[in-house]
């Protein structure tokens, strides 16, 4: 190949490289809405913070949100997809759970709506993170972000002895199926989910003399479960449950770091292998 031609070759290179990061630059969205605390979490930490239009209405409340303190001062919607529709918004992030009417709204009006589901396992966040981290303009936070979680991952191996059991156990009796987040969390620091064993693999509600006669290892509760707000939370302080599982063979997690699967997920999984590796001694 001639100079002439290697030059030439280098100069359409060069000029294709930088055609490909003004459009990046130029697709990048400048007015970013979220109507759901799990895409508020996700926004907070991927996007730069003029990226953000608006933030759903929990996005500053520190008892559901993680980031509480990084919202503050952005603005917050009401909700509402009809809000949005003034809103000049160029990417609208909703959740999948009760906001399918809104969704529908805003695609017809004409908005870029990113539907974001729960996390169903950590293989499907990771997905996530790269979905969002893409549609922003930052691969590189996202990668960051997994990064961390599995970082976490590694720290909180072996931190429970083969084949203690545990249930996490919310108020009302619910029972989450034995594949969530969750508990893919606790499976991987060793521990093993307690919901085959009482037939809830898919999750549901477990009566408390189930567990009473069939008691696990190990209870996973909120960290507000002392606390009998109704007669649902009452269930969590009854006595049964203390006998049958006492207070030092059980371990809590905050709602903010287990709501939502994102930034928080490192902070649960620190959370949760520091307590066990605590109860095991």
């Amino acid at each position: 190949m001639s100079v002439f031609r290697c030059l030439l070759f280098a100069f359409l290179v060069t000029c294709a490289m930088c055609a490909a990061g003004m459009a990046a630059a130029i697709e990048r969205p400048s007015r970013v809405v979220s109507l759901n605390l799990c895409a508020d979490q996700l926004l907070l930490r991927l996007a730069d913070r003029d990226q953000i239009k608006s933030l759903s209405p929990l996005a500053r409340d520190p008892a559901f949100s993680n980031l509480a303190d990084e919202a503050k001062g952005l603005p917050a919607n009401d909700g509402k997809g009809e809000s949005i529709l003034f809103s000049g918004a160029d990417l609208v992030v909703t959740g999948t759970f009760g906001q399918q009417n809104r969704t529908a709204l805003l695609k017809r009006q004409g908005f870029d709506v990113q539907p974001l589901e729960p996390w169903r396992s950590l293989a499907h966040g990771r997905e996530q993170i790269r979905l969002i981290a893409a549609r922003l303009g930052h691969p590189g936070r996202g990668e960051t972000l997994i990064a961390e979680i599995d970082d976490a991952l590694v720290r909180s191996e072996n931190a429970v002895p083969t084949g203690r059991s545990i249930l996490t156990y919310y108020r009302r009796g619910w029972v989450p199926a034995s594949d969530s987040l969750v508990s893919e969390i606790l499976r991987h620091m060793g521990f093993v989910p307690h919901q085959d064993a009482l037939g809830v693999k898919r999750g549901g509600v477990v009566r408390l003399e189930t567990i009473v006669s069939a008691p696990p290892d190990y209870l996973l509760l909120d960290d507000d479960a002392g606390r009998a707000i109704d007669n649902g939370s009452a269930l969590l302080i009854h006595p049964a449950l203390s006998d049958a599982v006492p207070p030092h063979r059980r371990l809590l997690v905050a709602g903010q770091l287990s709501i939502c699967g994102g930034p928080a997920t490192p902070a649960l999984i620190d959370s949760l292998a520091a307590q066990a590796r605590a109860k095991m001694r």
